[in-house]
């Protein structure tokens, strides 16, 4: 048997890492600016998230949710606290795409309807319901598209306006900061807007965080910029610093109904473990303060770099936008100087995810290799 052939792969086979340095098989060192699409939030091989884990395992990795586990409540006391969000109730679930999934199945239970708003160059996952959502005609499978999304533009309230008032929709669904899409956000006049426009049409709305949370963006959740309260939140990627975890804050005002949601997995001993050790070095560390002191820094030193375009994002979730596509850019600072990056759906976007306890002096080391590989 051998693999099916889904990714295109870089000749690179990292087989150990620390911080934000990777290491492959033949000794070689990366800066690792992408953190595998935002996932290692604390750094690699953090040694509180190893302990966490090693101790969890000493005990007991798994059973099932027809029993009590005590991690899931401090979980969720502990997420409360951090993110300020303390209204909300938290079903774990194991990844991204499963989190959206279960967030529109509650707004179309809430609902009673099944019509979904979502935003152009969206990505909200690759299962069915969340697929729908997203913006990319090439991984929408005719299956999916039987399901009635509609997607419009960031910053028209027009056009918004319009369609939430035709009385069928039970969800708007969005990225306060797109990642696959290239780092593009709302106005906070937008969302607030938006925010007012469910609230008065009896609508759920759904912030898809699950790239841009989790202190990304300088603030525990990135929708905070704007000042508006989600019905509903979902987390995953940095949640577990590459453990498989995701969940679902749903306000208070959602009422859960047995059955209505279930996981085998979701919020296991050893997901909470992780999650549990990421928000105990980001509070212990200081990381949401540091993603954003370094987020500034890096705009600034974006300045001196005369190839780039346009600056993009919040914290550390930033893009560098080019006149030319960068997928020959990147191979280049992956073969030659030894950096990961990341692309996205617009061609021309470096996306920039680095784990949240980097340094100025690591910055300075991504910027000297950036401007060698332009020149």
């Amino acid at each position: 048997m051998k693999l099916f052939d889904v990714y295109p792969l870089y000749d690179v086979t990292p087989v150990s890492a620390k911080g934000i340095k990777v290491i492959d098989d033949k000794g070689q060192e990366y800066l690792d600016f992408y953190g595998g699409h935002a996932v290692i939030s604390i750094g690699h091989s953090h040694p509180h998230y190893l302990k966490r884990l090693k101790d969890q395992l000493d005990n007991i990795g798994f059973y099932s949710n027809a029993v009590q586990n005590p991690l899931q409540v401090q979980l969720a006391t502990k997420l409360g606290q951090l993110s300020d969000c303390p209204d909300y109730n938290l079903f774990l679930c194991n990844s991204g795409a499963e989190a959206n999934e279960n967030a529109l199945k509650m707004a179309s239970f809430q609902t009673g309807k099944s019509r979904v708003i979502s935003f152009k160059n969206s990505f909200h996952g690759r299962t069915s319901a969340a697929v729908a959502t997203t913006d990319n005609e090439k991984i929408n499978a005719p299956i999916n598209k039987q399901q009635k999304v509609t997607f419009l533009p960031f910053n028209d309230i027009e056009a918004f306006s319009s369609e939430i008032k035709k009385g069928d929709v039970c969800g708007v669904i969005l990225e306060a900061i797109q990642g696959i899409g290239g780092l593009d956000e709302p106005t906070t006049e937008f969302y607030q807007q938006i925010a007012e426009l469910c609230k008065e049409n009896g609508v759920i709305l759904i912030a898809d965080e699950i790239q841009c949370g989790f202190g990304r963006s300088g603030k525990f959740f990135a929708f905070q910029h704007h000042d508006i309260q989600p019905d509903i939140i979902t987390i995953a990627k940095g949640m577990g610093n590459g453990f498989p975890v995701g969940g679902v804050l749903i306000h208070d005002s959602i009422k859960a109904l047995y059955g209505q949601l279930g996981t085998t997995f979701g919020g296991n001993h050893l997901a909470c473990a992780a999650t549990l050790a990421v928000l105990e070095v980001m509070e212990k560390e200081g990381l949401i303060e540091n993603a954003k002191e370094l987020g500034d820094y890096f705009l600034e030193k974006a300045q001196e770099v005369p190839q780039v375009k346009q600056t993009k994002g919040k914290g550390l979730m930033l893009g560098l936008e080019f006149d030319f596509e960068v997928a020959e850019l990147r191979k280049k600072l992956i073969y030659e100087e030894h950096l990961f990056t990341g692309g996205a759906s617009n061609k021309k976007v470096l996306r920039i995810l680095p784990a949240l306890n980097i340094t100025k002096a690591d910055m300075d080391i991504f910027f000297n290799k950036l401007k060698i590989a332009l020149a």
